[in-house]
């Protein structure tokens, strides 16, 4: 897996690409950089709305954080987005995690 330090390099190339975005949330999540992998989930859902998976480690991560509140709103709009993609799989996991939310 590429370093953050590496991630970042390709996207002062790239810094539209979806791909090099989500990884590199996903090695600040790694790195307990929690702040910093929260905007760069939100980067990614900026540049693609329907990249889902997104929804879903973003939502994980707001939990992680103890946001609570904002990991419900995030994950409801991660259901809405596998709807539209038609995609059961994602849209099971990610109402699953929703769901175990406590209230």
């Amino acid at each position: 897996m590429p370093t953050i330090e590496q991630l970042t390099r390709l996207l002062a190339a790239e810094p539209d690409d979806v791909f090099l975005n989500f990884g590199l949330a996903m090695e600040y999540v790694r790195d307990d950089r929690l702040d910093e992998a929260l905007a760069q989930f939100a980067r990614v859902v900026e540049l693609d709305p329907g990249y889902t998976v997104a929804y879903f480690q973003w939502g994980k991560t707001l939990l992680a954080a103890n946001r609570h509140a904002e990991a419900r709103e995030i994950l409801a709009r991660g259901v809405q987005s596998a709807e539209a993609a038609a995609d059961k799989h994602a849209r099971a996991e990610i109402k699953e995690l929703l769901d175990a939310i406590p209230a």
